[in-house]
């Protein structure tokens, strides 16, 4: 099928078409290699390029991985597909997928760009519930908001800035969902173009009463600004004044900061909370195993492993009765003790 010039703003299939088209040419492959690549046909390829098909899921992630294009084709794919983006939001992705330098602010949700699965869907579910959204449209948002993600890990890596008030760590979803969250940060706050820093609650009336913000620089050099309001969000180019405003109160905000270590610490710290909160049998189903430090006089241990960073502890005597749920420093901490006595012979 002969190729032909495609207005990429006519529809969504044609802008996934055209992106598809740029990606397979910058790699130097024909369609028919493409095709060889992904095990699909090159006259599918054709007219998905052109915009006379829409592109089958499998075959956007193929052709992402095939193309190295760090997921971009699928994140297109789900913006194109979900029609639940406030306005002004298409416009910030694209932004956001080739920008170099992020600093973000945030207040009340974890960013984004860090959330878990778990936490974003129990986010977007609640603004269903509240008839933000339609129901059936849940998904559809939060992966767009997993396929955002990819940015964190393309070569060359954008550096990252981070500030996000401590309200942020509120509960969302639930302990195991916290949980998993707060680890989701860790990973994060350890890549090495990443900053993550919590400003105190502590600061009270110091803490600016801003929307949230992010504020990029394009691979020009250039920096452009994105808010947010509960109707639309906004891509702040021109204004340089405006820009320049939220970027001082980005540097005071983050001067204002915990340091990324003490931020990294309070993380960690909620975790630990987070953990013995967990009301383990009734959040997921696990195998309860006799602990190799239970006494053979009736005094039997039982232990959960395979909760990642934790390990619930119950008596097998009363196993309807009160768990533990031990992050792993306290359980070595826990079975030193019974080694060395202190416990009364347990």
């Amino acid at each position: 099928m002969p190729q032909r010039e495609v207005d990429p703003t006519s529809s969504p299939n044609a802008a996934i078409g055209v992106q598809l088209r740029r990606f397979r040419k910058a790699r130097g492959l024909t369609q028919i290699e493409l095709g060889r690549r992904t095990n699909y046909s090159d006259s599918l390829i054709s007219m998905i390029e052109n915009g006379d098909r829409p592109a089958p899921l499998n075959l956007v992630r193929r052709c992402d991985k095939e193309l190295d294009t760090c997921e971009a084709l699928e994140l297109l794919y789900w913006t194109a597909k979900s029609s639940t983006l406030i306005g002004g939001f298409v416009s910030f992705i694209e932004y956001e997928r080739k920008a170099t330098a992020f600093k973000v602010y945030e207040l009340n949700v974890i960013p984004g760009l860090l959330q878990t699965r778990a936490y974003a869907s129990a986010i977007v579910s609640a603004e269903a519930r509240r008839g933000e959204i339609p129901g059936d449209k849940v998904s559809e948002r939060v992966n767009v908001r997993m396929a955002r993600q990819a940015v964190l890990y393309q070569e060359p890596a954008p550096s990252i800035r981070i500030v996000m008030e401590e309200s942020c760590l509120r509960p969302v979803g639930g302990p195991f969902v916290m949980a998993e969250q707060l680890r989701r940060l860790e990973n994060v706050a350890s890549l090495p173009h990443v900053m993550l820093q919590i400003a105190p609650s502590s600061l009270g009336e110091n803490l600016p009463s801003l929307l949230p913000f992010t504020l990029l620089t394009s691979p020009s050099g250039a920096w452009m600004a994105y808010l947010e309001t509960i109707q639309r969000g906004y891509v702040e180019r021109e204004n340089q004044d405006n820009i320049h405003s939220l970027a001082r109160t980005y540097d005071w905000l983050q001067a204002q900061a915990l340091s990324c270590a003490d931020s990294l610490a309070l993380i960690r710290t909620r975790l630990k909370e987070f953990h013995a909160m967990f009301p383990i049998a009734a959040s997921r189903p696990v195998s309860w195993l006799k602990s190799s430090y239970s006494s053979g006089g009736g005094n039997c241990i039982e232990v959960a492993p395979g909760i990642p960073g934790i390990l619930p502890v119950r008596d097998s005597k009363d196993p309807d009765g009160p768990q533990l749920a031990f992050d792993m420093d306290a359980w070595q901490s826990f079975v030193a003790g019974i080694k060395s006595g202190d416990f009364g012979g347990i």
